[in-house]
């Protein structure tokens, strides 16, 4: 079983004006944060928060569960 987002996390953010710099720059994210995002990593509960409080909107709006194949 695994976490996958569903949409491309720093697109959202961008599109509702938290480009990369903003966002060093509010310190909204550390740079590994980006980078996993980046990736397609997963990344705390914390920042989880923090992209739901900045795109007003919930987890299941941006993961999803895949279960693994059996």
């Amino acid at each position: 079983m695994s976490l996958k987002y569903k949409t491309d996390v720093l697109s959202k953010l961008k599109e509702a004006g938290y480009n990369t710099n903003r966002i060093r720059k509010e310190k909204l994210f550390s740079e590994s944060t980006l980078q996993k995002f980046r990736k397609g990593e997963m990344v705390s509960a914390e920042n989880l928060n923090t992209i739901c409080r900045l795109l007003n909107c919930q987890p299941g709006d941006i993961l999803e569960f895949v279960p693994d194949a059996v």
